[in-house]
């Protein structure tokens, strides 16, 4: 912590950001078309319109995923020349090195394929290898080609990275080494000179889906060899467990192919998980079933720390343990990381805002860029999505790496980042990223330039809307609308995710019960009543707003429908994202 700033803003202060309402539009006649088929409440029937569901064979397909929908793994280009060539190396017993990165999506990636050869190739053949984040940094590196040649492999898969390596794929084939690419991200212009590359994004690729994250590819590599040796296709659907992780972590599209994959690789967590995910619910505490949003904040976490805080592979390693035992040592050491990684989260974020808020010059930009050189690495971006929490405009959060300046960026809905970073290139060393989230090093001496140079650029480009945080809601509904019933079908909607959020709604004009009230210094425990029933509610770190409450007016409710379980008894719920006086 800074000297003299510990403690003088606390995280913890409840923000009340404005936010723009959104409610997205009815198409009434699709609606009522749809409803004529279903039978089913116009609300929900709206919310499947609103999500491309037309007919009722789709609404069947998606209330009902099937494995059997999925597209054949064959339809990836380069997919027949990745079998081969493994195939071949199966024929001569070449050793075979699964590679890839060390963030969930990479670290699932390698498990799978990895217990995937185990079954169908000689064990004593294949290893794996994770690069360590802060040795050799993201994806290929020297150092593991070097590793792979050293201990005589002649082929690497690289998995969920590999599509920008031109320049280290060309030298692995200099020393004899050839690469199967399976990654997600979009290529270049140039293409790696691997002996297969896949990759829906690639522009002549006809695969119908090109939203699949890493293991989703890695996924379709093994469907694909497990058609061409013949093993039964059980053998490559026990470790959905692991594609459904990596959706979840790499906060892909919830729809198509990923909606099938994540919710059966949901069942699988929740009926039978591999020893590995079985230890990290256990360590975490959880004691109910899972929901996509609990791999991604309980499960995700802990298999980021292992990379963000010291070396990957024991991420690998306790997603390929079969005995449990063993298995809960490594989620141990994980839940470790985390605690260090949460800490290093808490202590970064406290003094990032205090320098905000400590300087009136910052606290009136339009971005924010903050540089210390003792802040761990391995934090800085989730720090800067702290901080877009509070501040709501693009920022960068940066820390000493060696003899240069290293840092991570995020941004606002809508908001073009990487163009922003593109434009103050001239200061930089180097830098990557896309739309909304971005990375980049420097020298020490760059950095206030950079800094003026990106505020300029923001300045200049921000729409004042962009600034604003919006909040989108799916439809108005009454109280009367909120049985029982239609909450079933919502969570049939489930997983959620991009591409298939969790329904938002509104309600106007509720009354509030004098019961409602603050709890834990920065929620509200609402009572609300309208046309006769009574709902209750949690709004979490809305205290602030209370005093809109305490007027005694009619409000407006923004919120997500919820079960509370409590003593057995289950009741509907409000999630209360937002609220305001209503205007009538």
């Amino acid at each position: 912590m800074m000297p003299g700033l510990t403690g003088i803003i606390p995280i913890t202060a409840t923000i009340n950001m404005e936010k723009r309402w959104k409610i997205l539009p009815e198409d009434a006649t699709r609606t009522a078309n749809l409803q004529s088929r279903l039978q089913i409440s116009y609300v929900l029937c709206n919310l499947l319109v609103q999500r491309g569901l037309e007919t009722f064979e789709q609404c069947k397909e998606y209330f009902r995923p099937q494995l059997s929908d999925l597209h054949s793994p064959w339809l990836m280009k380069d997919m027949q020349k990745a079998v081969d060539r493994l195939t071949a190396a199966f024929s001569n017993r070449e050793k075979i090195l699964v590679f890839g990165d060390y963030d969930v999506d990479g670290t699932t990636s390698v498990a799978l394929l990895y217990q995937f050869l185990h079954r169908v190739y000689s064990p004593d053949l294949i290893d794996f290898y994770i690069p360590h984040r802060y040795h050799e940094g993201y994806g290929i590196s020297k150092t593991g080609i070097d590793y792979a040649k050293e201990r005589g492999f002649s082929l690497i898969i690289s998995l969920d990275c590999g599509i920008k390596a031109s320049e280290l794929i060309s030298y692995a084939r200099t020393i004899d080494i050839d690469f199967i690419v399976c990654d997600h991200h979009l290529p270049d212009n140039e293409l790696p000179p691997a002996v297969a590359i896949l990759n829906p994004k690639q522009p002549d690729c006809s695969y119908p889906y090109k939203e699949l994250c890493g293991c989703g590819v890695g996924f379709k590599l093994i469907s694909a060899l497990a058609e061409q040796l013949q093993v039964p296709f059980d053998h490559t659907t026990c470790y959905l467990e692991l594609v459904a992780t990596a959706i979840a972590a790499d906060i892909v599209p919830i729809t198509g192919e990923n909606r099938i994959l994540a919710y059966h690789g949901l069942k699988k967590i929740n009926q039978d998980p591999c020893p590995g995910i079985k230890a990290l619910i256990q360590l975490s505490g959880m004691n109910k079933e899972l929901h996509i949003s609990h791999v991604l904040f309980v499960i995700a976490p802990r298999v980021n720390a292992a990379g963000r805080m010291d070396d990957a592979r024991k991420a690998v390693q306790l997603f390929i343990e079969k005995d449990y035992e063993a298995a809960v040592l490594f989620a141990e050491k994980l839940h470790a990381d985390n605690a260090d990684r949460k800490q290093a989260d808490l202590s970064i974020t406290e003094e990032a805002v205090a320098l905000i808020e400590l300087d009136t010059v910052q606290i009136n930009k339009k971005s924010t860029v903050l540089f210390q050189p003792h802040w761990h690495k391995g934090v800085v971006g989730i720090v800067a999505s702290r901080l877009i929490d509070r501040y709501y405009r693009p920022t960068i959060v940066l820390t000493q790496s060696g003899t240069l300046v290293a840092g991570s960026a995020r941004s606002v809905n809508g908001f073009n980042l990487y163009e922003a970073i593109h434009a103050c290139r001239e200061h930089l060393i180097g830098y990557g990223g896309h739309f909304a989230a971005a990375g980049m090093t420097l020298l020490p001496e760059k950095v206030d330039a950079f800094s003026s140079m990106f505020e300029e650029v923001v300045a200049s480009t921000i729409l004042p809307d962009l600034l604003v945080p919006e909040l989108t809601i799916d439809a108005e509904v009454r109280f009367t609308s909120l049985t029982r019933s239609f909450f079933n079908i919502i969570c049939q909607m489930e997983p959620f995710g991009p591409g298939n959020d969790k329904p938002v709604f509104i309600t106007r004009g509720i009354a509030h019960h004098r019961f409602s009230r603050i709890v834990k210094d920065h929620h509200i425990r609402f009572v609300l009543q309208q046309d006769g029933i009574r709902l209750y509610g949690i709004g979490f770190n809305l205290a602030g707003k209370f005093p809109l409450l305490q007027l005694q007016k009619p409000i407006d409710v923004v919120y997500t429908l919820d079960e509370n379980d409590w003593n057995n008894e289950k009741h509907l719920q409000l999630k209360v994202i937002d609220f305001r006086l209503s205007e009538c």
